[in-house]
């Protein structure tokens, strides 16, 4: 016993004779302080980060240590200890092997490739300087292994919101972070013929492009560290927090009409011509983006405000469509977006933090047409039939300020209030209510829905490096409030008229008739919402949780985290995960995962409500969507929503060696009631004037298996610099379990919208971009191969005997959309030290989605996969900094 004891304080005596305390400062080429450097003991996860005044402070396990010190932007350096208590050390501006990123984990001390889950951290520095694409779904869409968006049309709502996925999971299963702090999602529901259809989403597109430092992208469940909707994982976006130095660019590019195919006579927008009240052009979808980043310094201890404006005016983009759907294409936007990012420092330990900012965006697109002859024309008014225009009016806003402090036992504290607001507001024009007949305006104002979101936190987290080899700890908790209303638009949008002019109350009154048939009442392409629609409805929800990880060993890496949830409309939900890595060499580790998750039912799928025309193979049919508290939603058998559950695991591998760096995870994700939009029932019987009704259910039980990898090389050669990455995500998605009940499962959820379900991302893409940067001059060229997808059109729904039976008809309904490669290509000139002109394309081999007929969910002539409908783009840019 004795010998123990002498032993066990021999140990002791050593480990604290052998720790030594290092403190320094981390300044770059022109003497400024780095803020956030990353300080980290070689070999170990035992690290700081570097103070307002670019100081830190270390207890390293030996006098011959090796520290690494790092920073996004610069090049890392290897600093040996040799004895030394006090280091000065000067970062040189170059290439980044890690940075430093928010999501993951709590620990401040972790890298990209020391995460024990995948991470992608997406540098926006130099991109939009190589990238003709001027919202962020369109720069993820090509930067992102696992991220899908495309341009919809003929969708209405989705036509001005991109619906996005990840994993090819719905755009309401990934949670979006600023600064680490949760994204309010947009008010929009995808109710049409969409990607995402029966999803919300985050709105990225209303956070400017030039605000943002970096993207971070966690490719795993994390609804245990951020609660509902993180189910396929998350995106955080940093803003920047640079100052002194005004930047920005003009950009002004332009898509080919020069769609090839075979197209039928009268076929509209065929190479730029027979374009809907245009002039004929070889160019459309004519952009200009132009914005202005400003930061500077507050007081003499670090603090900042950042300034972003932007400013974007983009027309439509039209492509051939069918004589049904004059207008197919990209809807034109005009948008104006302000960020603002600052911190200030209240005393020594004490931060005080705001960040936000407001999106204004008017937004143009075409629905379908209608023809001269045909009851919801009135020909005195249009004479060659119209195709109506939706537009929208959408604003969105948000705040979030709190403090950071360092509490005197250490623990650091982050108390934090984000408000956000998204604000739809729907005006159709060139339109007709077909019921007022001669006496009908042509423009209306149809009301649209809002979705307001606060959220409050407190977190506490403390990093122990003497326990172990190193241990963080973080807990905290959440208040969240959500509000969703609709509100009516005017009268004439919705309501249907008799002879005499008046808004007809029951289905059984009188309206004026065209061919023996009444006329169809509301604004034609998008009916308003009338009063019954309206609704404003609220909820809460309490969150706890716990997050840490323990350095076992200095190799091995074990996280766990906990979280209770407390819904006021639905009850509770609790949710684990546990998260390894271990370092098989100094280069080389795994990593995985296991976790369950969870998403609640948003307020605009319990309550969203409509009455709308919907056009299948060019037939309009009336459509009642129901919501989930009515009674028509539980007369067919339709229960109350609940949340979605899953289960995720994830397996992967990182190696780091020299200039090349790996990542590659493969993926399993399991969801349980996923909520989705039902077809089309019959409701003929319920004398309500409408054909079909259709609903929001806990309706299918999905699994997503998959493997993403990125693969960097980065070279300094000479004065130049050489940079070549891989990126592939491959992907599978499978539908075990369709939860009907006793209705028709073909009705239910049937085999068209299963195809579209298991599109929403291709089964594989890959993408290798390749950059050569010197002083002055830079070139860039990118590949991305979209694999094929298969979906259904209309002619699912036409009658098995025109096709000799039901298996022939589901043949002839499949569109093969055959694997394509995209080629983008950008070459930049620095013409003096703050001013730089680039030109470049997208896509500029002018490749589309390979099958093309009519019958298309959207009317045109291919359906909005793999790399859309756009063509060929083509920019011009200058960027400066001064």
């Amino acid at each position: 016993m004795r010998k123990i004891l002498l032993l066990t304080l021999a140990v002791i005596s050593y480990t604290s004779w052998a720790q030594v305390s290092i403190s320094g400062k981390v300044t770059d080429d022109a003497g400024q302080e780095v803020v956030g450097a990353t300080v980290l003991e070689k070999g170990t996860s035992n690290g700081v980060i570097t103070d307002y005044e670019g100081k830190f402070s270390l207890q390293v396990s030996s006098p011959n240590a090796v520290l690494t010190f790092s920073f996004v932007g610069f090049k890392s350096q290897e600093v040996a200890v040799a004895g030394q208590t006090n280091l000065s050390v000067t970062l040189r501006e170059g290439l980044e092997l890690g940075a430093v990123t928010v999501v993951g984990s709590r620990n401040e001390n972790r890298t990209e490739l020391s995460t024990p889950v995948p991470v992608d951290v997406i540098d926006l520095a130099e991109i939009p300087s190589r990238n003709g694409q001027i919202e962020i779904n369109q720069i993820l869409q090509y930067a992102a292994p696992s991220f899908n968006s495309s341009k919809q049309s003929g969708s209405d709502g989705a036509d001005h919101i991109d619906p996005a996925t990840l994993r090819g999971l719905g755009p309401d299963q990934t949670l979006v972070l600023i600064n680490g702090k949760r994204r309010h999602q947009s008010s929009l529901i995808n109710v049409f013929g969409t990607r995402g259809r029966g999803n919300t989403g985050t709105d990225l597109n209303a956070i400017p492009v030039a605000s943002i430092k970096r993207i971070e992208i966690l490719r795993d469940g994390a609804s245990a560290q951020y609660g509902s909707d993180a189910i396929a994982g998350v995106i955080n976006i940093v803003l920047k927090d640079n100052t002194g130095d005004i930047s920005g660019n003009v950009t002004y590019g332009a898509y080919s009409t020069a769609a090839d195919g075979s197209f039928d006579p009268g076929t509209a927008n065929v190479d730029g011509k027979n374009r809907l009240y245009d002039e004929d052009r070889s160019f459309d979808g004519n952009t200009v983006r132009a914005s202005l980043n400003y930061g500077l310094d507050i007081g003499d201890d670090g603090g900042f405000v950042n300034f972003t404006t932007e400013f974007v005016n983009k027309e439509k983009v039209l492509r051939p469509g069918a004589s049904f759907r004059q207008g197919y294409g990209e809807a034109g936007i005009q948008g104006f977006n302000f960020m603002v990012n600052a911190s200030v420092p209240v005393g020594d330990k004490t931060e005080f933090y705001a960040f936000g900012g407001r999106n204004f965006r008017n937004t143009d697109a075409y629905a379908f047409s209608r023809d001269a002859e045909s009851g919801r024309n009135v020909l005195s008014i249009y004479p060659n039939g119209f195709t109506p225009r939706i537009t929208s009016i959408i604003s969105d806003a948000s705040v979030s300020t709190g403090f950071k402090q360092i509490l005197p036992n250490g623990w650091k504290m982050d108390v934090n209030n984000s408000f956000g607001k998204n604000d739809f507001h729907y005006y159709i024009k060139n339109t007709v209510n077909a019921s007022l007949e001669e006496a009908s305006p042509t423009d209306f104002d149809a009301g649209g829905h809002s979705l307001a979101m606060n959220v409050t936190s407190a977190t506490l987290t403390k990093y122990y490096d003497g326990f172990l080899a190193g241990t963080n700890l973080a807990f905290g908790m959440e208040y969240r409030t959500e509000t969703f209303g609709i509100f009516s638009g005017e009268e004439g949008s919705y309501a249907t008229y008799d002879t005499l002019g008046l808004a007809i109350t029951r289905p059984d009154q009188q309206a004026p008739e065209y061919d023996g048939e009444p006329r169809p009442g509301g604004s034609q392409g998008f009916p308003g919402y009338s009063p019954a629609n309206e609704v404003l409805r609220s909820r809460s929800n309490l969150a706890l949780y716990v997050d840490t990880e323990v350095n076992l060993t200095e190799q091995f890496l074990i996280g766990a985290a906990l979280r209770y949830e407390n819904y006021s409309d639905f009850g509770e939900t609790f949710n684990y995960k546990l998260a390894s890595r271990f370092e098989l060499t100094d280069n080389l580790a795994l990593r995985g995962s296991i976790s369950s998750g969870f998403r609640a039912p948003s307020l605009a799928q319990i309550y969203y409500n409509l009455r709308f025309t919907n056009f299948i193979g060019g037939e309009a049919l009336e459509v009642l969507l129901a919501p989930n508290n009515s009674p028509v939603t539980r007369g067919f058998g339709i229960e109350q929503l609940k949340q979605e559950t899953a289960n995720n695991a994830s397996l992967g591998v990182t190696l780091e060696a020299g200039n090349f760096t790996a990542t590659v995870d493969g993926y399993y994700i399991t969801v349980q009631d996923r909520i989705v939009l039902t077809d089309y029932f019959d409701a003929s019987s319920l004398n309500i004037n409408v054909v079909d009704a259709q609903f929001f259910a806990n309706g299918l039980d999905t699994k997503t298996t998959g493997l993403d990898m990125v693969l960097n090389y980065r070279a300094q050669l000479g004065a130049n610099r050489l940079s070549v990455a891989l990126t592939g995500n491959i992907n599978d998605i499978s539908i075990e379990k369709i939860n009907n009940g006793n209705l028709d499962a073909d009705v239910f959820f049937g085999p068209r919208e299963q195809y579209f379900l298991k599109a929403s991302a291709p089964p594989s893409k890959f993408g290798l971009n390749i950059g050569y940067f010197t002083d002055r001059f830079d070139v860039s060229l990118a590949f991305t191969r979209f694999s094929e997808i298969t979906v259904l059109d209309w002619q699912i729904y036409e009658d098995d005997a025109d096709y000799g039976g039901y298996q022939n008809k589901l043949n002839e309904s499949k569109d093969v959309y055959e694997a394509g490669v995209v080629t983008d290509l950008s070459i930049s000139f620095q013409v003096t030290d703050g001013m730089t002109f680039s030109l470049g394309g997208n896509n500029i081999f002018n490749v589309y989605p390979s099958q093309q007929d009519d019958w298309t969910d959207s009317g045109g002539y291919w359906d909005s996969v793999q790399m859309g409908v756009g063509g060929a783009y083509f920019f011009g840019r200058i960027g400066f900094n001064f």
